[in-house]
């Protein structure tokens, strides 16, 4: 039997040299992938008690939505500035290169909700601490954070320190 590990391919020196580059869109391209890391990423979470599942722009909507599906929970998109028609709540925070902002329907969490926050990929934290930022700031509370893949060498878990991390699958290196 295969592990998730086993569908992830690594690219050496991409985007630059020394970088391994982790290419998730192996996962999503078998059948049997997709449904190891959606099985993985459910069974980190099903004793822990949340509401709402919030998927981060875009692939936090391709694993969180089977999740919510799989566990009968909403769904709540986080997007990227501007894509959403409602009035807005929103976050600005930095990136390496500048700074970025992420939103969500000002209506979309209730004051108390308890929210998992779904995305595929945990590197410095940065874009998960924004989302968390985001959520507490609509009133509701950040059950946890589940990712499908971390890069445990960028050491976002200490961005994220005082919250529940989650991976599904973690390589030591960047």
């Amino acid at each position: 039997m295969k592990e998730l590990k086993d569908y992830v391919r690594t690219i050496p020196d991409f985007p630059q040299p020394g970088i391994m580059f982790r290419d998730i869109t192996t996962v999503l391209q078998d059948a049997d992938g997709l449904r190891l890391a959606i099985d993985s990423m459910q069974d980190l979470v099903k004793d822990l008690d949340f509401d709402v599942i919030a998927g981060a722009e875009a692939r936090g909507f391709v694993f969180g939505t089977p999740l919510a599906y799989n566990m009968h929970k909403p769904m709540v998109l986080i997007r990227k500035k501007g894509k959403l028609p409602r009035e807005t709540l929103s976050v600005e925070y930095e990136l390496e290169y500048g700074t970025a902002t992420m939103e969500m329907h000002k209506d979309a969490l209730q004051p108390g909700q308890k929210v998992l926050i779904v995305d595929d990929l945990l590197a410095t934290g940065g874009t998960a601490k924004a989302i968390a930022k985001l959520i507490e700031a609509s009133g509701a509370e950040v059950a946890g954070l589940v990712f499908m893949l971390e890069l445990a060498g960028l050491e976002g878990r200490k961005t994220l320190e005082g919250y529940k991390v989650f991976s599904a699958l973690a390589y030591e290196g960047k």
